[in-house]
């Protein structure tokens, strides 16, 4: 990730800047806050602004008038009874605004979370940078054999170079071609004072989905667990979930008695249906219960015996 130098003298510019407020601040985020932590080759995710803590979601839960002079230990009791039995709107109460850069393929897949808002870098005013995201060798994997939308093992030796090349070619000769349509002097590709050029929303439209675009991203915590409950899971693809993992550890920072929470209660739990429950009761009764009397499908099944860490039959 590579900040040109007017990007840092802003960002220094804007953490040299201190206001008083009689808003709750949180030390660990304040320290956080407008840096840009890379993600990828070239990416980043940025904090630019929130509102609300740890106490924000206690107070809205008691709809208290002031922050409270209960003990610590019973407030994090609180945000865990409220996390455990799936309480929503006391964590809407706290928001968090992100600056992140970041490939347009993993934008679009981004954007299907549509609990937040968005205000993207536009391509039909401004020029996109030439800026590519190339994965790493250990990324570049086969298509998984058994999951439509997942990744077996890396590709090898000269497929391997020969794929990486390809999109780095592909990438420079679309951008190169971006340039040149444009006609407006772009690096590389000098203007043409006898060509008026091609319009930028028109453009824009021959670059490939691994140029880096930029995004303002706002949301609530309750919305943004919920995106990083699917998205910093160990089956989301690599790529998003590196930005998920970024935007966990800010999480932390910001607050840390929801952030235990969540990762006892969404990431680290498991949801048994009925059926699933009701084989767990029998097993622990002492009763030997297998597939055909379960009364699950197969794959209902594999799924309860791997989460219960038992051998599939």
């Amino acid at each position: 990730m590579a900040l040109t130098p007017t990007q840092l003298d802003d960002i220094a510019a804007a953490r040299a800047a201190e206001h008083q407020t009689r808003r709750p601040t949180v030390p660990a985020l304040e320290a956080l806050l407008y840096q840009a932590l890379p993600v990828l080759d070239h990416g980043f995710v940025r904090v630019v602004d929130y509102m609300g803590d740890d106490a924000a979601v206690v107070q809205a839960a008691r709809v208290s008038y002031g922050r409270g002079t209960r003990a610590a230990n019973e407030d994090r009791g609180l945000i865990r009874y409220l996390m455990r039995h799936w309480h929503s709107t006391p964590f809407e109460m706290c928001e968090i605004k992100y600056h992140v850069k970041l490939p347009i393929f993993i934008a679009r897949q981004w954007i299907r979370h549509r609990t937040a808002n968005v205000n993207e870098y536009s391509a039909r005013y401004s020029i996109l940078d030439r800026e590519f995201y190339l994965p790493a060798p250990e990324q570049l994997a086969a298509q998984s054999s058994d999951n439509r939308q997942g990744r077996g093992a890396p590709l090898q030796g000269e497929e391997a170079a020969r794929v990486l090349d390809l999109l780095r070619q592909d990438a420079m000769q679309t951008y190169d071609h971006y340039a040149w349509m444009l006609n407006e002097g772009a690096a590389d590709t000098p203007a043409d004072p006898g060509r008026q050029g091609l319009a930028r929303e028109l453009a824009r439209m021959n670059l490939t989905l691994n140029t880096y675009t930029q995004w303002y991203w706002k949301t609530d915590l309750h919305n943004l667990f919920q995106f990083l409950r699917l998205r910093a899971d160990a089956h989301a693809q690599y790529e998003i979930r590196a930005y998920a993992e970024v935007m966990l550890d800010t999480v932390q920072a910001w607050v840390p008695a929801c952030h235990e929470a969540f990762l006892d209660y969404r990431m680290g739990a498991a949801t048994f249906s009925a059926g699933m429950l009701g084989v767990v009761r029998r097993l622990l009764a002492g009763e030997p219960v297998a597939q055909p009397d379960s009364g699950l499908s197969k794959r209902e099944w594999r799924e309860l015996m791997e989460t219960l860490g038992r051998p599939v039959a």
